[in-house]
């Protein structure tokens, strides 16, 4: 089990790598080991600014990722195991779909529209409803049922175990199976959201890589405060309409570099200063009327 002590090192030591490979990022489109137009400056504030986005939309996939602990009551001994290989699937997933948008935008310049119209709905969505997934409607369980039968009871850290020579699937694995399915739905808004600050390949993919490597140790860091952080909905609301507006705009508005990277940042900071600053009305109780004889 991992101590919030040892997950606050980790995050730490993401974080840190993150910004310390932006360096690496300057010098190679500065000296043009990559082929790319763009100088350093512009490539690192690109990088920097794609990283923070797909670091704060994966905030709202955290809330996700605990409820779906919460509803298969995983034990958190068991929890990182869980995120590990969930990790692993969505570097591969997302991968394959940053290719496949990278694509499309290069070959149909219309898609941008079509990106950004689909943020301004996911804004919209979160705003009015949030995007909040249920487990027990999620199709993924029953596709998971039609392939394996489903132990009723967790067995240690095993994703299969086998009884009768039958192969059956734990809870655990049930758990992974939701942990993948949405972090793919939560990739239909980040990566759009991404092409809105650029469509470098390099930047892209490695901006998706170190945010989601250092979302195992900070769901761990931030499981036990997720209630505390209730404004910050608001602020991933901003991100996706900014972005939305962005993408749908781009062809006949040069937006400055600084401007996403900032907007993004102050949006974050407002989103958790209000959360620490406000604190939420406990409700009152109706007091009963007291008739004195």
């Amino acid at each position: 089990m991992i101590s919030v002590k040892e997950a606050l090192r980790w995050t730490s030591v993401w974080v840190t790598l993150s910004l310390t490979f932006s360096i690496f990022v300057y010098y190679a489109y500065e000296r043009h080991w990559i082929d790319s137009d763009m100088s350093g400056t512009q490539a690192v504030l690109k990088y920097l600014t794609g990283y923070l986005v797909e670091q704060s939309l994966s905030m709202d996939n955290i809330f996700v990722i605990a409820l779906i602990f919460a509803y298969f009551k995983v034990p958190q001994i068991y929890q990182h195991r869980v995120l590990f290989w969930g990790i692993l699937g969505a570097l591969f997933f997302r991968g394959v779909l940053i290719a496949f948008g990278v694509v499309l935008i290069r070959e149909f310049e219309w898609m941008t529209y079509v990106f950004g119209v689909f943020l301004l709905y996911s804004a919209y969505k979160m705003l009015d409803t949030g995007e909040s997934v249920h487990p027990a409607k999620n199709p993924a369980i029953k596709f998971v049922k039609r392939l394996f039968p489903v132990s009723k009871h967790f067995e240690e850290e095993h994703f299969f175990v086998r009884r009768r020579h039958i192969l059956a699937a734990t809870p655990l694995f049930v758990a992974l199976v939701m942990v993948e399915t949405t972090d793919i739905l939560f990739a239909f808004d980040s990566i759009p959201a991404i092409f809105a600050i650029t469509t470098d390949p390099f930047l892209v993919f490695t901006s998706n890589i170190f945010a989601i490597l250092g979302l195992r140790s900070l769901y761990f860091v931030l499981a036990s405060l997720l209630d505390k952080f209730r404004y910050l909905k608001y602020s991933l609301v901003i991100i996706l309409f900014f972005v939305g507006v962005k993408l749908l705009l781009q062809h006949h508005i040069e937006f400055p570099e600084w401007l996403s990277l900032a907007v993004i940042f102050a949006s974050l900071a407002s989103g958790v200063g209000f959360s620490l600053l406000i604190k939420e009305k406990e409700p009152v109780e109706a007091e009963e009327e007291v008739i004195e004889p």
